[in-house]
């Protein structure tokens, strides 16, 4: 795999030039932030070497390079699901590129299911901590020693720092946000009340199929992270109704200005 990450790196370098100091990956309905970045190369999917194509209809598939915050990003228009059929080392292997191209930090947004009561649609969680339910880990097999140690401490995987500084700037901004604890799972089907209800009582606040495999691997290669949901429906017992995706991106892109707010805000102070 080395060998492959390192063929990717050495083609996107020759296209792109520089070196950029944020990576941030981009989740569904949450692509308004691309308007803030002054792009200054994009490279699709399709066309760089050895990348997954993104087959979820709301994801662009482009490899964004730019300005945001007086800071050099590189952004994925679009992320990789285990539930695409994709193996785990694929789905990340968009993060591996992204340090091997320079990254310091790493800020991941997603669309999540709201377990906490508390919460309602189109509000915003922080992460400070997940349940990894993914039936397979993106550390499987041989470890890259060039690129981090076997094994993986997951103590803070979400940067405390960051996560203060965040919702500092949120207050000041005058955006509401919560702080919780994401599930993971696999998909593609939604889960059942029980299982709903099974999330909430181990822990969960928010549900989603995205972001902690790509966490691991970040933190694997001692990556710092900061991770953002926006509550597209609420799948708590009282408001639990059938599931409407076109709703979903909808709130999702209804809440999202204030989610590229806050997240443009905290990379220009990182």
């Amino acid at each position: 795999m080395l060998k492959t990450i390192i063929e990717t790196t050495e083609f996107i370098h020759e296209k792109i030039g520089g070196k950029p100091d944020i990576g941030i990956v981009l989740g569904t309905g949450l692509g308004g932030l691309v308007s803030e970045i002054d792009i200054t190369d994009e490279l699709a999917y399709e066309d760089i070497p050895n990348f997954p194509v993104s087959t979820v209809e709301s994801h662009s598939g482009k490899l964004l390079f730019g300005h945001l915050g007086g800071k050099k990003v590189v952004a994925m228009q679009g992320r990789f699901h285990y539930y695409e059929g994709y193996s785990m080392q694929q789905v990340t292997f968009p993060i591996r590129v992204m340090k091997m191209l320079g990254i310091q930090q790493l800020f991941i947004s997603n669309a999540a299911g709201g377990l906490n009561p508390k919460f309602k649609q189109g509000d915003i969680m922080i992460l400070d901590d997940h349940i990894d339910l993914f039936p397979a880990n993106p550390l499987r097999g041989p470890n890259l020693d060039e690129l981090g140690d076997r094994w993986v401490d997951m103590y803070e995987q979400y940067n405390p720092q960051m996560i203060q500084d965040a919702k500092i700037l949120a207050s000041e901004l005058g955006i509401k946000v919560h702080t919780g604890v994401y599930c993971g799972v696999a998909g593609p089907n939604l889960e059942t009340a029980a299982e709903y209800k099974y999330l909430r009582t181990i822990g969960g606040d928010a549900v989603g199929m995205s972001t902690i495999p790509e966490v691991i691997v970040a933190r694997h290669m001692n990556i710092p992270v900061f991770a953002v949901s926006i509550i597209t429906d609420m799948c708590t017992p009282e408001t639990l109704k059938p599931v409407d995706i076109p709703e979903i991106i909808d709130t999702a892109a209804k809440a999202e200005p204030n989610m590229t707010k806050l997240i443009k805000e905290l990379i220009a102070k990182s």
